[in-house]
């Protein structure tokens, strides 16, 4: 039986989610965990995965002044996570489509556990590297299965949390980070020790679960990489807004620290983390305020304000030599950009998830979070190499945000087409009648 609900772009958003009778939830009433606090436990996991992975960001200008390297071995640590989400999103994306969603889960937090371990460890960047792989390995093979589970759970308010917790994630984790490190002891130790000791407990609470999937076979042939999407024009638009979007959140995590510490003159760790906490945080309200808003309206408005937050951004830096209107404008543009960032991570969800069957779910969720993650790690390590090798700091910051300027105005072109393509089809079935 299906559960379908319907979207067109006048009216409200919904989600249409095709439920495959191999998948309906299993009624296993003797566990302590009923649908709710399910999805509560999956989406809180997201936001902490997603929490620990910019948690390390007001943490590197410490790491360099103490291990003394170069700033385009940020951009290297940065992209290694990248790389590392990518190669778990393409090689365990699918798996819990076959095995369940809990066992991929509570194995990712286990290793997510290491990887917290090793950072409290850590004495120099092979260490603080080391950490990273494992960290991506752990969100890249879990975020499809949280998110394919909340799907299972509530089509409806699982959409709406698969595009709302991982901004909040990383809103918290740059900012809390960045206050633990200035204000408590063992800076660069402790806020690894919390997130250890909270994702051990979450993978307590995924045992107390029931499993909202049946096993099927092919678990093995699934870990073989491949790019299946729906082959649609909004499938295509999702993919270029989304890729755009992610690009620019790599900006604020990797070059965002270096870009304060330039305009600020200060060396706080705390203005470290606030670009990446201002981008997240005006993502996740946007995502709340728009979650009745139409696909269409929502791409289109993620598209205008990542223009307008790029080319702010741009002029707030200037030259480089701060003072308060640079920081005001920089933070202005951070903002507006991060309702780009918010609606079109949004968007490309809603455009994409409706077309795909329940079984495929972690699959095709995977396969956006590759788009995201290419997104977000291939620009940043281009843009380290530039600071160090090209002209510097402001320059490439300038560059990277003209790229994101024409990123999204190829988007815009797709999306008008594609809104084009749909008119005539409509106009050609009216007359046809």
């Amino acid at each position: 039986m299906s559960r379908a609900t319907t979207a067109s772009p006048s009216a409200p958003p919904t989600v249409t989610i095709k439920q495959h009778p191999a998948h309906a939830v299993p009624r296993r009433r003797f566990l302590p965990l009923g649908p709710r606090t399910s999805m509560a436990v999956f989406a809180s996991i997201l936001m902490s995965l997603l929490g620990s992975s910019s948690a390390p960001t007001p943490l590197y200008a410490i790491y360099q002044q103490h291990w003394g390297f170069s700033p385009i071995t940020i951009t290297v640590v940065f992209g290694v996570y990248a790389v590392a989400v990518l190669s778990a999103l393409l090689f365990f994306g699918k798996l819990s489509d076959h095995v369940g969603r809990r066992p991929v889960v509570v194995t990712a937090l286990v290793v997510q556990v290491v990887a917290m371990a090793v950072f409290m460890g850590a004495s120099d960047v092979g260490a603080l590297m080391t950490a990273r792989v494992l960290q991506g390995l752990s969100v890249g093979a879990a975020v499809g299965a949280l998110g394919a589970g909340m799907l299972d759970i509530h089509p409806r308010r699982g959409g709406f949390l698969n595009s709302f917790a991982p901004m909040l994630g990383t809103a918290s984790g740059a900012i809390v980070s960045g206050l633990i490190v200035q204000y408590l002891p063992a800076p660069t130790r402790l806020v690894y020790a919390i997130l250890l000791v909270v994702f051990a407990l979450q993978a307590l609470a995924v045992l107390a679960m029931p499993e909202t999937v049946s096993r099927k076979p092919g678990a093995r042939a699934s870990m073989i990489p491949e790019f299946k999407l729906p082959r649609s024009a909004r499938a295509g638009v999702a993919i270029a807004v989304m890729f755009a979007v992610w690009s620019m959140s790599g900006l604020y995590g990797a070059l965002g620290p270096s870009i304060t510490r330039a305009l600020t003159h200060s060396t706080s760790v705390v203005w470290g983390g606030l670009p990446l906490f201002v981008l997240a945080v005006s993502a996740a309200l946007t995502t709340v305020t728009l979650r009745s808003a139409g696909a269409r309206s929502v791409m289109l408005l993620s598209i205008g304000t990542l223009i307008l937050g790029a080319a702010v951004t741009v002029l707030a830096i200037g030259s480089g030599d701060g003072g308060t209107g640079s920081v005001i404008g920089f933070f202005v543009g951070t903002a507006i950009a991060g309702i780009g960032f918010g609606s079109g991570f949004q968007g490309g969800i809603r455009l994409v998830i409706p077309q795909v069957e329940a079984h495929e779910r972690a699959g095709v969720l995977s396969l956006l979070y590759v788009v995201c993650y290419v997104g977000l790690g291939l620009p940043a390590i281009i843009a380290g190499v530039l600071v160090v090798h090209g002209g510097g700091l402001i320059v490439t910051s300038r560059e990277y945000s003209i790229t994101l300027i024409v990123l999204a105005l190829v988007a815009l072109a797709g999306l008008l087409r594609n809104g084009r393509r749909n008119k005539n089809r409509l106009e050609a079935q009216v007359s046809e009648a």
